[in-house]
């Protein structure tokens, strides 16, 4: 009966530590615009649907997730994406 017990209480504890863990990460990063390689952005930007479509190297709407404090130091990278 404990090691039923055991392992519910493991699952749960891994089932609301992951999103927690997800949210921690998030605040730790931002999106840093421009800089990125042709093909190697993480999301869609406004003329490509998906991750990794980008079209030309330092497309201005293609981002990458860097973390926090990173994108100022990156020649070219900007948190906003320049329109």
């Amino acid at each position: 009966m404990n090691l039923v017990k055991l392992t519910i209480a493991a699952a749960l504890v891994s089932a609301v530590s992951g999103p927690l863990a997800t949210v921690a990460q998030a605040q730790d990063t931002e999106k840093c615009f421009g800089v990125v390689k042709a093909g190697k952005n993480d999301c869609q930007t406004a003329t490509s649907s998906c991750a990794g479509t980008s079209k030309k190297d330092a497309q201005k709407d293609a981002w990458l997730t860097v973390p926090k404090g990173t994108c100022a130091k990156i020649v070219g990278g900007s948190t906003v994406a320049a329109k």
